[in-house]
């Protein structure tokens, strides 16, 4: 059986490191399914859910709020800017955020703050979507 090396950072801790059979995360043009042996590749990453199929069968589900994928043939390495794992998620805060940025953008005039609560938006939607398909398996 054929693994891939797979490392899940932030700035703030190693999130994951083993052997995975595949890995699959939302790419920048759409979502990504790598195996091992992946032809190299670099891409910015969007918020969303990163499925990792463990060596031993298990699987280890990690929410990223976008960063850099890295692809070698024989490693994958996500440099989240902030990721959680998922069993570490929390509805009630990602609710909580959604409702501020949708509140900030109705009631911020300005373009920099707009764009602010625009990023909080995605990022919290991202992670309510995320926590939906990981209580579905």
């Amino acid at each position: 059986m054929s693994t891939i090396h797979v490392d899940v950072v932030s700035a703030e801790a190693s999130i994951f490191s083993g052997e995975a059979k595949f890995v699959a995360l939302p790419g920048e043009s759409g979502e990504l399914g790598i195996l091992p042996k992946h032809t190299p590749l670099i891409t910015r990453i969007r918020p969303g859910a990163v499925r990792i199929e463990k060596a031993d069968g298990g699987e280890e589900f990690v929410f990223v709020a976008g960063g850099i994928l890295e692809v070698q043939p024989g490693v994958v390495t996500v440099l989240a800017d902030t990721a959680i794992r998922g069993k570490d998620l929390d509805e009630a805060k990602a609710t909580e955020a959604k409702q501020r940025a949708e509140e900030a953008l109705r009631n911020d005039k300005s373009d920099v703050n707009a764009a602010a609560a625009q990023a909080e938006l995605i990022s919290a939607v991202a992670q309510l979507a995320a926590i939906r398909k990981l209580r579905a398996r």
